[in-house]
C-alpha cells in the first residue's frame, strides 16, 4: 500500500512541477510576443522578461543613467518599465522638436499609477486636456493679478529676504545648515499669493509641510515610485516607501484643506485676498456650467502643485547657488564687486536693476544650469502618432524629456561640466541666453512657475550677495555630491556666513 501512495505521490509532484514549468514558459512567451518592439520603434536596451527595463536605471543617478543610454542608443531611444513603454528624448535639438514644433502632440501628461493616486488626474501639472486647459488659463491669470511677474510683489520676496537674513545674522558666523531656513522663506513666497498670510520661521505645522515636501519629492523620484508604476495592483497591497509617500501627501492636501476651510469661514466675494479665494469665486460663478473642472478638490491638487512648481526648484537651486559660491570664492567677489558699484551696500536693489548686473545674472543662470534641479523634467504623453529620430512613437507611450542631455551638452556648452558664467555673457560682457538654457522645460508644459522663480532667485540671491559672504567651515571642502529625486538637491551640507554691513 506504502509503495502506492509514494508512486502516485511521485506522479502528483511530476505532474505540478510540469505544470508549473508549462505556466512559466506561457507567461515568458506571452510576455515576449506582447513587448516586442516594432520596426518602426526605437531601440533600446534588451528587456528582460516581466520587470522589463526597471534594473536597468541606477535610481540613484537616474538623469546620469539615462544620458549614457543615449550614447549608446541614440538621441530617441526607449525602455521598457513592467509592461509600458517610455521613450526618452536627448540632446536639444530633439527635445525642441517633441515639445515645440510638435507640442500638441506632447500637451498631455501619462496616467501614471502612483500620480493618479495622489492627484487623481485634476490640478495644473498632472492633469491633461479640458481640464488642464482651464486650471492652467486660470491660475495663470489670477496669479498675475497677484503680482508675478510685476513690480508689485518685490516688496514681499524682499521682506521675505530681511526675515532670513535675520536668522543667518543670529549664527554670528558660525557654521549652520541652512537648508530649513532657505526653504522657508521660499515657501512663504507661496504662501503669501496662495493662503493669503505668511507664517511664522518658528511655526511648527509650517515646519512640517517644508519636511512634508522635501521627503515626499525625493520618494517620488526613487525605484519604489517606479515599482509602484509598473505593478501597481501588486504595490497598493505591499508595504514601503511607495505608501509613505502617499501618506505624505495625504497630509499636505488635508493642510491646504484646513487653509480652505478658515477661507470659506470669512470669505467676501468682493474682497478676494487670495489664490483661494478667487478660486472659490470662480468655483461659485461656474456653478451650473457642464463644461466646469472648478471645484473644492481641485483647488487642493492645484495649491499643492504651487507649492511644487513654485517653492521647492528656487528653494533648490539657491541650496546650489550657496554651495558653488563656497566652492568658488573668485565667482562670488567679483558678483559682489558688480553688486557694490551698480547698487552699493545700503540700497534695496530692484527687478530693473537686472539689466545693469549681467554677471550676477550670468550666476544665477550658470548655477541654475549646474544645479539641473527637475533632471528629467515631468513625463509627457503622446495623444496621437508622433515621429521623433526617423521612429514612429505611437499614441499613448510615455515620453521622457531628458533635460540633463541638454545642460551638460558639450555641443552646446564651452566647459559644461565646470561652472563658467561665461556661458552667458558675450565679448563686451553683457548677458546672453543660449537657446539650449531650459532648466523650466520649454514648449506647451513649460514650468507654471517660470516667471516667479526667475523674479525669487534674482532678488533673494543678490540681496544676499550684497549683505552677506559665504564660506565652508575652516577645514571642510565643499561636497557637490547630490540626492537624486523629482528634484535633484545637493547633500546637506553647513556654511560660515559673514556680514558684509559691519
Amino acid at each position: 500500500m506504502d509503495s502506492i501512495f509514494s508512486i502516485f505521490g511521485s506522479y502528483v509532484d511530476w505532474d505540478v512541477k510540469r505544470l508549473l514549468l508549462f505556466t512559466a514558459v506561457l507567461i515568458l512567451t506571452a510576455d515576449f510576443i506582447k513587448n516586442r518592439r516594432p520596426g518602426s520603434f526605437p531601440p533600446g536596451p534588451r528587456a528582460f522578461p516581466i520587470v522589463g527595463n526597471l534594473f536597468t536605471v541606477d535610481y540613484k543617478r537616474t538623469h546620469e543613467s539615462m544620458t549614457q543610454l543615449a550614447g549608446i542608443y541614440g538621441d530617441v531611444y526607449s525602455l521598457r518599465m513592467g509592461q509600458a513603454w517610455v521613450v526618452v528624448l536627448n540632446r536639444f535639438e530633439v527635445l525642441k522638436e517633441a515639445l515645440v514644433n510638435q507640442g500638441d502632440s506632447l500637451a498631455d501628461r501619462p496616467d501614471l499609477p502612483l500620480l493618479v493616486d495622489i492627484s487623481h488626474r485634476q490640478g495644473l501639472v498632472f492633469s491633461s486636456g479640458h481640464t488642464w486647459k482651464q486650471q492652467r488659463h486660470f491660475a495663470l491669470s489670477t496669479l498675475r493679478n497677484f503680482g508675478i511677474g510685476k513690480k508689485s510683489l518685490e516688496p514681499v520676496i524682499l521682506d521675505e529676504f530681511t526675515n532670513c537674513a535675520k536668522d543667518f545674522n543670529s549664527y554670528k558666523g558660525k557654521p549652520f545648515n541652512p537648508h530649513l531656513m532657505i526653504n522657508k522663506a521660499v515657501a512663504n513666497i507661496i504662501c503669501s499669493l496662495v493662503f493669503g498670510h505668511r507664517f511664522d520661521y518658528s511655526d511648527e505645522k509650517f515646519i512640517k509641510l517644508i519636511k512634508w515636501f522635501d521627503e515626499g519629492l525625493e520618494i517620488g523620484g526613487s525605484i519604489w515610485a517606479q515599482l509602484y508604476n509598473a505593478f501597481p495592483l501588486l504595490m497598493r497591497r505591499l508595504p514601503g516607501l511607495h505608501q509613505t509617500v502617499q501618506h505624505i501627501w495625504d497630509d499636505v492636501k488635508d493642510f491646504i484643506r484646513a487653509e480652505i476651510k478658515e477661507h470659506k469661514q470669512k470669505w467676501d466675494p468682493s474682497d478676494q485676498r487670495d489664490f483661494i479665494d478667487c478660486y472659490l469665486n470662480e468655483i461659485q460663478m461656474r456653478k451650473g456650467q457642464a463644461d466646469t473642472t472648478f471645484d473644492e478638490e481641485n483647488l487642493v491638487i492645484s495649491a499643492w502643485d504651487l507649492f511644487v512648481t513654485g517653492s521647492e526648484t528656487t528653494s533648490t537651486t539657491l541650496r546650489w547657488a550657496f554651495l558653488y559660491m563656497a566652492k568658488y570664492p573668485e565667482i562670488q567677489e567679483k558678483v559682489q564687486a558688480e553688486i557694490d558699484r551698480v547698487i552699493g551696500q545700503s540700497r534695496q536693489l530692484s527687478m530693473e536693476d537686472r539689466a545693469s548686473l549681467p554677471y550676477t545674472d550670468a550666476v544665477i543662470h550658470e548655477v541654475q544650469r549646474m544645479g539641473n534641479i527637475v533632471p528629467i523634467s515631468l513625463p509627457h504623453v503622446t495623444n496621437r502618432d508622433v515621429q521623433l529620430g526617423g521612429y514612429t512613437i505611437p499614441k499613448g507611450i510615455t515620453v521622457i524629456t531628458n533635460l540633463t542631455s541638454v545642460l551638460y551638452d558639450k555641443n552646446e556648452w564651452e566647459t559644461p561640466d565646470t561652472l563658467n558664467p561665461g556661458h552667458f555673457l558675450n565679448e563686451e560682457g553683457k548677458f546672453v541666453k543660449p537657446a539650449a538654457f531650459i532648466p523650466f522645460s520649454t514648449g506647451k508644459r513649460v514650468c507654471l512657475g517660470e516667471s516667479l522663480a526667475k523674479m525669487e532667485l534674482f532678488l533673494f540671491f543678490t540681496s544676499f550677495m550684497q549683505h552677506f559672504t559665504i564660506s565652508m567651515p575652516a577645514g571642510v571642502k565643499p561636497v557637490m555630491d547630490y540626492r537624486f529625486g523629482v528634484t535633484l538637491a545637493p547633500l546637506q551640507y553647513e556654511i560660515c556666513v559673514h556680514s558684509r554691513l559691519e
